[in-house]
């Protein structure tokens, strides 16, 4: 535990569309994943949404993992894990609604686990934050869809209790939008604002239509900030290996790309150890 100046690391998107069928995410997705990356042979997307991904194949060369039911959160990290073994860069999860409300995803086990429904939250919620975290800690941009429906309140009227139309609410976990960097609601007319956005590129501004210069604009401020070629010269210039941990404990979202050069130079210095010892 230790006290470290802030400061802004060159950073992969993670991030959400959300919207009502027929919104357009699906392809805004893979105009804001060409943007970021510009070469279709490193975008992919995993399709839950009964081969929907295909229809815009006319856009480019991209991968597409399709996945069907029983929609568990292994599932999904399983597909994840695939994408990223394949060195992809940008992965599309078109959509993670199906985790949370499809045949097989959280709410479907809950619903047919025996014993306490309260208590049994227990035992799937870790399910879920499994899923979550494989997304947080995945080395690509990771674009998420999620499907929306129409939410309602209960409101008192003339002594009844009755439902009322509050707008669209996500088909995922409450709270899944605090785990993004930048999540956009997207309307009927393909019309997107940005409901959560810790970039400060969106937030505040008019609705936009989507576009591979929307991706272009993410990347710009994901490659601004630190980088890793940075922390590999620090890394060079390190003569301990308390040291060389110090670093690999340092900067947790790199430790994957990272993980070379510290065996690289752990080996330099442990050979430079043996040279000097008697």
């Amino acid at each position: 535990m230790e006290l470290q100046k802030a400061e802004r690391r060159q950073a992969v998107i993670k991030m959400g569309l959300q919207g009502p069928s027929g919104s357009g995410k699906t392809y805004s997705a893979l105009l804001l994943a060409y943007g970021l990356v510009k070469d279709w042979d490193k975008i992919v997307v995993v399709d839950s949404e009964n081969h929907s991904a295909d229809l815009y194949a006319h856009l480019g060369d991209y991968s597409v993992v399709t996945i069907g039911p029983p929609f568990s959160p292994a599932k999904y990290i399983e597909a994840i894990e695939l994408c990223e073994a394949a060195g992809m860069e940008v992965i599309i999860i078109d959509s993670i609604s199906h985790e949370w409300d499809g045949s097989g995803g959280i709410i479907d086990v809950h619903s047919n686990m025996m014993g306490n429904s309260f208590t049994n939250w227990s035992k799937v919620t870790p399910m879920h934050n499994s899923f979550v975290n494989k997304i947080l800690q995945s080395p690509a941009h990771i674009i998420a869809t999620i499907r929306s429906k129409q939410d309602y309140v209960l409101s008192e009227r003339n002594g009844k209790v009755v439902p009322e139309k509050v707008g669209l609410k996500g088909v995922t976990r409450d709270g899944m939008d605090y785990e993004l960097t930048i999540v956009f609601d997207i309307d009927i007319k393909h019309h997107a604002t940005a409901s959560k956005d810790r970039t400060g590129l969106f937030s505040d501004k008019p609705a936009i239509i989507i576009t591979e210069a929307t991706g272009a604009m993410i990347k710009d401020w994901c490659m601004s900030g630190f980088k890793v070629s940075d922390i590999e010269t620090e890394i060079e210039q390190t003569t301990s290996i308390d040291g060389l941990r110090h670093i690999f404990q340092k900067y947790p979202e790199y430790r994957k790309r990272i993980e070379p050069a510290i065996y690289r130079r752990k080996a330099q210095i442990e050979t430079l150890a043996a040279v000097v010892t008697p």
